[in-house]
């Protein structure tokens, strides 16, 4: 699928009510479940007409395209005169098929690394070094543009040699996108105060106040662990660290074959543990008491209808005080005559019990009817459940809307955002029926607006104190689903708009609301990273799950709450992007080459600046999980920051496999790093006699600050550090796992 960030200009409109100041309609509902049957069978039925009139469009495009392409490339070659070597000139003209000349295609000689761009009358010319050209060799001649296929074709150059190209591009679809895209002139100052941490939140969320389900919690002087289908405490209110209790992460009754428990919550005395079975179909939430001594004990666990949420960056849940929230899609396959069995629907587990029915958490003025055509292959409920923690039996209700399935959600203070787009590649204009829904927190109905383009993942979004919503998208973006983030491609731009422009989806996002900005061009590395930290959006490309690469890559940084006139800073570092993180009021830019671990300071007062390098010899990330970092800030420009690391070169991948060999530490002053040291592991793993979630897909090590005091969390050890002067030192450690684990270097 192929999303464009412009739009045609005859599908938009001016809205007026982007500067709306009063909250204007929000989606439609449903009154009875008939109505919604009823609906979801005339969806189905005008797809299968527009799948039937798209399926013969298609065909009649193929064929025009197919005459098109046979004639797309005509070459007239001057073959060079011989004497002393010569530049051979490589140049021509693009044509649509009707013969207009046709501007700003992107023309690229490939193996030569040498690319143009056509003018206004549609010619281009590349200058080919005789050096280049020692003996004749193929090249590879490749024509691009929004909107019309590509065209290649391979021809052999000498030196000397004058290559005039007729190159005819072949509309695709028979429209051409326009690619312009003009600045808002909405200025506003302030932002969101976010990423700070309380003193007992030892996990590196997106917004304070907002948990994210994790690998480690606080509860009074316990660390709460989960790993590999168990649940750990340990105790850390004395001066010795204890191992208090290890139980099952699940109920006695479940059989925990096919399922990953993932995530974890603390709320008062309640553990909470997120997991998804593929055995049973659907989220699982496992309920757990604690006490002060740090005992857990099972009280039960419930099972919400849903598909898969795995994503390979997002994570599934959300506390904010008492209240559980879970985003999860549920598709829509079946016949119409069984669509309300598909509704989402909670139970408590209890195997063979009569409690144990699903039933419905959503009535029909909670179900919101998608306010565009549904014409792509799949149609999805995208339902957001929040679960009151203080209730006796977990209380969940449930909010829906109608909607086609890529998606990206976010969860600010105030509401969840869920960007949907089409999957349909073959339908014209795909993307822009693309929608962005908000789901407010405080159980009012939700509203929409029509939007281009794709975020990437969860940290595309900001929802900021000005009122505003800035998103960053992408014009080949897929959504955060499993592995989609890391394919991420396209032209890059910023969205922002209103809070109260939100309405009932029947308007567009203006152009004019999309700021353009230059996309990363490293060819060497493929995975697109970005992150609002302070007043500036951040963004680059890095080597990802992948192995480490040598070479340089470039930091894009923009003011979101700027004005037209502000440029975009570009800092080439010596490393790529793969970690952007916020240290204060500043960032860090955290990306390995092929044999060193390397930390960037970017200062961002008065303009982005490359204040301080550090360089861990011999090093990788050793988590990819952005829970995996942690800043405590002392002051305003003072603090320390925790990375687990591994050897030298690895592949991201790899931390699902080896672990990490320890905890860097190191310490922030005015600008400057210092290092404090490692707290390294020092068992190997052993026989855990693993029965679920075998694999860290979350990861398994953390630095953790809590009440003034540094621990690090390697597998299933637990080490206590202090600094001393200029660096850690390690006070004491313990292995909390199966006897059967530890085994002593």
């Amino acid at each position: 699928m192929r999303f464009v960030l412009s739009v045609v200009v005859g599908l938009i409109l001016p809205l007026t009510s982007l500067t709306a100041q009063q909250p204007r309609d929000t989606l439609s509902s449903f009154t009875s479940d008939a109505e919604f049957v009823a609906y979801y069978r005339g969806v189905l039925e005008e797809r299968e007409r527009a799948r039937r009139a798209a399926d013969s469009a298609y065909r009649h495009r193929m064929e025009a395209s197919e005459r098109c392409r046979q004639h797309a490339l005509d070459l007239k070659v001057a073959t060079g005169t011989g004497g002393a070597p010569k530049t051979a000139v490589i140049g021509g003209q693009v044509l649509t098929a009707d013969s207009m000349a046709l501007a700003g295609v992107q023309v690229v000689i490939s193996p030569l690394k040498m690319g143009t761009m056509s003018g206004k009358d549609g010619r281009f010319h590349l200058l080919v070094p005789a050096e280049s050209l020692a003996t004749p060799r193929q090249v590879k001649v490749d024509a691009r543009i929004i909107g019309y296929l590509p065209v290649d074709r391979t021809i052999t150059v000498s030196r000397g040699d004058s290559v005039d190209m007729s190159v005819r591009m072949c509309d695709w679809g028979g429209v051409a996108l326009n690619a312009v895209v003009v600045t808002s002139d909405f200025v506003v100052d302030g932002a969101a105060p976010f990423g700070q941490a309380r003193s007992d939140q030892i996990t590196n969320t997106q917004h304070a106040g907002v948990d994210e389900g994790g690998i480690v919690k606080a509860h009074g002087n316990h660390l709460v662990i989960l790993r590999r289908g168990r649940l750990f405490t340990v105790a850390i209110g004395s001066a010795t660290l204890q191992s208090r209790t290890a139980v099952d992460a699940f109920g006695p009754d479940v059989n925990p074959r096919s399922t990953w428990y993932d995530e974890l919550l603390v709320a008062g005395d309640k553990v909470v543990v997120i997991g998804y079975s593929y055995e049973r179909g659907g989220t699982e939430v496992g309920v757990f008491n604690i006490n002060e001594a740090g005992a857990l004990k099972y009280v039960a666990t419930y099972q919400l209808r849903s598909n898969d949420y795995y994503s390979s960056r997002n994570y599934a849940s959300r506390l904010i005080g008492n209240k559980l929230i879970f985003y999860a899609p549920l598709y829509l396959w079946g016949s119409p005559d069984d669509v309300l069995a598909a509704l989402p629907a909670a139970r408590r587990w209890s195997r063979g019990a009569k409690d144990s029915a699903f039933k419905r958490i959503v009535p029909p003025p909670r179900i919101y009817r998608s306010p565009q055509p549904l014409l792509g292959d799949d149609i999805t409920l995208h339902t957001v459940t929040v679960c009151d923690l203080s209730q006796k039996n977990l209380g969940c209700e449930a909010t829906v809307i109608v909607g086609p399935s890529g998606r990206v959600f976010y969860v600010s203070p105030n509401a969840v955002y869920v960007w949907a787009s089409s999957w349909n590649w073959r339908s014209p204009g795909a993307d822009e029926r693309a929608m962005l829904y908000r789901m407010p927190l405080d159980g009012s109905a939700p509203s929409a607006l029509g939007v281009a383009g794709t975020p990437v993942d969860q940290f595309s979004f900001l929802e900021s104190a000005d009122g505003q919503l800035n998103v960053l998208v992408r014009s080949e973006a897929y959504g955060d689903a499993m592995w989609l983030p890391e394919i991420a491609r396209g032209d890059v731009a910023l969205l922002r708009i209103p809070i109260k422009a939100f309405a009932n989806g029947e308007d567009r996002v203006p152009w004019w609301r999309y700021r353009r900005l230059p996309a990363p061009r490293d060819s060497s590395r493929y995975e697109f990273h970005n992150r609002f930290v302070g007043t500036y959006l951040l963004y680059g490309m890095g080597s990802g799950w992948g192995r480490p690469r040598g070479d340089t890559t470039t930091l894009f940084a923009i003011q979101w709450n700027g004005n037209d006139d502000d440029r975009v800073s570009r800092l080439r570092l010596a490393h790529g992007v793969d970690r952007i993180e916020a240290m204060g009021d500043d960032a860090v830019i955290v990306g390995a080459d092929s044999s060193d671990l390397q930390f960037t300071g970017i200062h961002l007062a008065n303009g982005p600046s490359i204040a301080q390098r550090y360089t861990l010899p011999g090093a990788s990330q050793g988590e990819l999980r952005s829970h995996g970092f942690f800043y405590r800030m002392d002051s305003a420009d003072v603090g320390v920051l925790g990375l687990p690391v591994s050897g030298a070169g690895r592949p991201g991948y790899r931390h699902l496999i080896d672990g990490s060999a320890g905890v860097l530490f190191l310490r922030n002053s005015a600008q400057r790093f210092s290092p404090l040291g490692v707290l390294g592991t020092t068992a190997r793993a052993g026989n855990d006699h693993c029965r679920a979630s075998c694999v860290d897909w979350y990861g398994n090590a953390r630095p953790i600050f809590l009440r003034g005091r540094i621990f690090a969390l390697l597998g299933y050890e637990l080490v206590e550090g202090t600094i001393d002067g200029t660096g850690i030192t390690e006070l004491q450690r313990i292995s909390f796992a199966p006897v059967e684990q530890t085994v002593a270097r």
